[in-house]
């Protein structure tokens, strides 16, 4: 079993690298499948033994072996999670695979793993340009139609359950849409909105309502505690409430919870009872 676990996350690995060259490269003009990696401040071509995904960084220090500049710690973070999204998944999943069901499994891996690589991506794009590229959000969109069918069968398809799966999408997405719209941009980004539309289709209601109240859980904390750190800090950086601070990484830590802790409202309700 172990050595299932170790290859598992060697793959996670090379996919998070490979989602790193996807983020640095994505609306640049530069192809995300072709073309060497160099160095963001040297431009050095990197040789084979600078890209292993987190060995290199660690065995590196974290800079550059031309000119030591500072490798941006993204690229441990992503090939990091993204391997432990891996680990995560075969542990939830796996037993597929030895019950014999080899097909299922790998169709369920890799429509997980392409929709949780997409929202990865967000991620770190709109924590660096406060910005989600419509390219991604409605690949995420799209693929969130098809979770209902993936999670229960073919069976199930045309289902009440797939239309109350639908329908939390659209609940999702309304409350962000109208907070977009009467602040005409200023208080939400309708990129928000449009991604809690795909969260909606593919958590369901129970589910995406409780990823929701997570997700303004760990904005409200995350923002207190920016506040409080500046307010220590020596060099000030003038971050107020009213800073723009991108809320998809909360959006998509609450979805990500959610759905790895197999939360829904049911169990939040217990939690206060």
């Amino acid at each position: 079993m172990l050595i299932f676990f170790i290859i598992i996350f060697v793959y996670g690995l090379l996919v998070g690298s490979f989602l790193n060259v996807v983020i640095f490269r994505l609306n640049t003009g530069r192809s995300v499948v072709s073309g060497r990696s160099m160095c963001l401040s040297c431009s050095k071509t990197l040789s084979w033994y600078e890209l292993v995904p987190l060995f290199s960084f660690l065995f590196l220090g974290g800079r550059c072996r031309g000119c030591k500049s500072k490798i941006s710690v993204q690229y441990p973070i992503v090939e990091g999670l993204t391997a432990l999204f891996f680990i995560l998944l075969f542990f939830r999943y796996g037993w597929l695979l030895f019950a014999g069901q080899s097909l299922l499994f790998f169709g369920l891996m890799g429509y997980l793993v392409l929709s949780f690589a997409i929202l990865l991506i967000i991620v770190v794009y709109d924590f660096k340009h406060k910005i989600i590229p419509d390219s991604l959000v409605y690949a995420f969109i799209s693929l969130s139609v098809f979770s209902y069918f993936f999670h229960t069968g073919a069976a199930h398809l045309f289902s009440a359950g797939t239309a109350m799966h639908l329908l939390a999408g659209v609940v999702a997405f309304l409350p962000f849409a109208a907070l977009w719209f009467f602040s005409r941009g200023r208080a939400m980004g309708f990129g928000d909105a449009k991604l809690a539309l795909g969260m909606g289709f593919f958590l369901g209601l129970s589910r995406v309502v409780a990823a929701l109240a997570f997700s303004f859980w760990i904005g409200a904390v995350v923002s207190l505690a920016l506040l409080g750190f500046q307010k220590l800090s020596v060099k000030k950086k003038h971050l107020t409430l009213k800073s723009e601070i991108p809320f998809a990484p909360f959006l998509i830590a609450g979805f990500f919870i959610i759905y790895f802790c197999n939360i829904d409202l049911s169990v939040m309700a217990s939690w206060f009872q």
